[in-house]
């Protein structure tokens, strides 16, 4: 899975044999080193903070910035993509520079003032000077922002690299079997940290705050990560003087690449057709470097190679956080004992990946094999992809019922009008086009009426006078008729969209001949005149108990919400203030809640997840066993360089391809994936698997048989010296007797 990628490690030159039984100055607890109970702790709040703040991401952006959807997950997924991308650049600071401890102590620091930076970003009040609930000057919440996202970005890329590589420092040779207890329980940190986060921060979203008006609590859903970040950092220095610092051995990456660079130009200057050619283009850097690198290289180039088709599984994947969960904004969270937030769907996640990662390696793989299958890695990744494409249609076909129920709102050349007959009688109504309409007393006609000019005639009664009313472009509109026919008739504006996050619109229109006052404990809808209407309140789902007052008499109505609608409450003339006030009140229905339920998304999320666990996890297992023992590293770069490039196909699809239809786009990504997965697959088959301890042992050999053969040589020259300067002195004593 992608969080296994957070196994990111620096390089490590440091040879295991070789290494002390003692690391630092740690004390042993439990046969293992005191010190990486700290990087555990750390390792938990660091995930809990970065998982926490992307859940409500896209959210922040779409409610409190103003973002449209397609903006929204573009800037998403930019983001996503500077985290997997700074971790190439963390490793070669840690390896060439500063040395493990030091990056992590300082990009932890850029991480908590960006995670600080976000949650003051997300304060209305800072900006707000009429107090209306809304900031004045979003141009400040939009720059402070994106200044906390890339320090984020940043800090967790930089750190990512090195936190487990780190702790792996802290164990000796004689603690092998600890070590790799250590890694288990530092994963499931990881899964742990992103489970709870996000549970809780979509929690801590929905609540209300502010000084002056309540408002979604963005700030809170940032600024309880921030504080775990700042926690992280703390206790990791808390445990500085018991940690093992080993010092920068160098990084491979800048080798291989100077390598690669070499045997480029290299082969550039001999273009020439007099120059024999050489097996592979990486031959042309011999005349530099040891053969045993450059076959390394070659090794690391052919993986490489495959992983061209990968990014586009992460295109899909990484939709989850972003497009996904603005789906669920549309659907119905009701689960009866609790409900759902839109961003907390995503930890279906994190728990099926906690399922389905025993499952998959104790009784699928093993069943496949018992069936005589040669299920081999590539293959796994292979069906990974497929399992993503179908996790895209699952979401297109969820799309297509979430249409179904949208209402259709006026093009900017219609007008859409919903006639309200407030009278005691009922009225017949003739609309241009539309067959006559009976109108009960004190009812509203069923649907929006939809016209194309500006002025339409109506006739009013048997006596059918005729009444001209001007309508305004694009907007819905509602006719209050009253009993006067030759009064002015009111036209009341409508909503033109669906409530935003889950909540109702709803507004009260006063019939009598007094005016009431409606109120509500979350709102108030103020005093309504006689022959009036209230502006629209937001009422979250659930019941709701509304309090009608009129003089000094009042009386209740209750209703219970869904998510997403829009109601139009009528007083009719004959309300009588009392017990019975709950039958006498007219609802009208201007815009349906959201019926399509959220459990119709988990489909979506186990095919995703299905197809994570066979991808992701494989593939890095893949890429470890393909790798030379020195270049891993340089593997995983290009495995996290996957994801990036992966997030920036997000962006680019979500600001070109302009669907009118999000069904068509998802339909669009999961056609796009069965394509690659076609061109991986026949990469794949074309693919010979690789031992590169077998291929280093073969250049190790030949680089000692070298040697033992220069050995003898230079001994055979010596003894030749020897005999040389023997017979020489042989010569001139003969000549010193012929002499004398």
């Amino acid at each position: 899975m992608k969080r296994s990628a957070e196994f990111f490690v620096c390089a490590d030159n440091e040879d295991p044999k070789k290494r002390k039984e003692s690391k630092g100055t740690s004390k042993e607890l439990f046969g293992y080193p005191l010190s990486i109970f700290f990087i555990v702790v750390n390792e938990f709040c660091e995930r809990f903070s970065y998982y926490g703040m992307r859940a409500v991401l896209v959210l922040y952006f779409k409610y409190f910035l103003r973002w449209d959807d397609d903006l929204a997950t573009s800037i998403y997924h930019v983001f996503v993509a500077l985290c997997y991308l700074t971790p190439i650049l963390g490793a070669i600071v840690a390896d060439s520079w500063l040395g493990k401890f030091k990056t992590i102590i300082y990009l932890s620091i850029v991480y908590a003032i960006g995670q600080v930076t976000m949650a003051i970003s997300a304060i209305h009040d800072i900006t707000d000077t009429n107090k209306d609930g809304t900031p004045d000057n979003m141009t400040f919440h939009v720059v402070l922002s994106m200044v906390g996202l890339l320090l984020i970005a940043l800090g967790t890329g930089g750190i990512k690299p090195c936190v487990a590589a780190f702790g792996g420092d802290q164990f000796g040779e004689h603690q092998e079997k600890k070590r790799r207890t250590f890694f288990s329980v530092f994963y499931l940190c990881i899964n742990g940290g992103s489970l709870l986060s996000t549970i809780i921060t979509p929690i801590l979203r929905a609540q209300e705050c502010g000084i002056y008006t309540k408002q979604k609590c963005y700030s809170l859903a940032f600024g309880v990560p921030a504080a775990l970040m700042v926690i992280a950092l703390v206790v990791f220095i808390v445990g500085s003087g018991m940690y093992y610092k080993a010092e920068p051995q160098g990084n491979i990456m800048h080798d291989v690449c100077k390598c690669i660079g070499f045997a480029i130009k290299n082969r550039f200057r001999h273009r020439s057709s007099q120059y024999p050619k050489r097996q592979h283009w990486m031959d042309w850097a011999e005349d530099k470097y040891a053969k045993l690198l450059i076959a390394q290289i070659k090794m690391v180039l052919k993986v490489l190679f495959l992983y061209i088709p990968l990014p586009m599984f992460w295109t899909l994947f990484d939709q989850k956080g972003s497009r996904w969960t603005l789906q669920a904004t549309t659907m119905n969270g009701n689960f009866g004992l609790l409900v759902i937030q839109p961003d907390q769907m995503q930890t279906v996640n994190p728990i099926l990946i906690l399922t389905l990662v025993p499952i998959m390696d104790s009784l699928i793989y093993p069943l496949i094999k018992k069936c005589g299958l040669n299920f081999t890695s590539l293959k796994r990744m292979t069906v990974g992809m497929m399992m993503a494409a179908i996790a895209f249609i699952c979401a297109a076909l969820v799309q297509i019922e979430i249409d179904k129920t949208l209402p259709t709102f006026p093009s900017a050349v219609q007008s859409q009008l919903k006639l309200l007959n407030m009278g005691s009688d009922p009225v017949t109504v003739k609309l241009p086009g539309v067959d006559p309409l009976v109108l009960p007393a004190a009812q509203a006609s069923e649907e929006f009426f939809t016209f194309d000019t500006e002025i339409i005639s109506i006739l009013i009664g048997s006596t059918e006078v005729v009444k001209n009313i001007s309508l305004a472009k694009e907007k819905r509109q509602t006719l209050l008729m009253t009993s006067n026919i030759n009064a002015n008739w009111m036209l009341t504006n409508d909503l033109t969209a669906k409530p935003q996050e889950g909540n109702n619109a709803v507004r009260f229109i006063n019939g009598m001949n007094t005016t009431v006052n409606v109120s509500l404990p979350a709102a108030d809808f103020g005093v309504i005149e006689s022959l009036y209407y209230s502006n629209y309140s937001l009422v979250k789902n659930g019941k709701s108990v509304f309090s009608i007052r009129s003089g000094s008499e009042s009386c209740e109505y209750s209703r219970d919400f869904g998510f997403g609608s829009s109601y139009t409450f009528f007083i009719p003339s004959t309300l009588v203030i009392g017990p019975n006030c709950q039958e006498s009140i007219t609802v009208a229905e201007d815009i349906k809640p959201n019926s399509v339920h959220m459990a119709l998304q988990i489909p979506q999320y186990f095919f995703i997840t299905i197809g994570e666990v066979m991808f992701s996890i494989t593939g890095l297992e893949f890429s470890y066993s393909q790798a030379p023992s020195n270049m891993k590293a340089v593997l995983q770069a290009g495995w996290l360089l996957t994801v990036a490039v992966g997030n920036f196909i997000v962006l680019i699809v979500a600001e070109l391809a302009k669907l009118p239809k999000q069904w068509a786009e998802y339909v669009l990504f999961a056609s796009l994936l069965v394509v690659v997965c076609f061109i991986f697959s026949i990469m794949a088959h074309f693919y010979t698997y690789m031992d590169p301890a077998e291929i280093e042992a073969q250049f190790t050999k030949k680089v000692d048989e070298d040697d033992e053969d220069d050995k003898h040589q230079l001994q055979k020259e010596q003894l030749e010296m020897v005999k040389k300067h023997s017979t020489h002195e042989d010569e001139d004593d003969t000549a010193k007797r012929t002499r004398m």
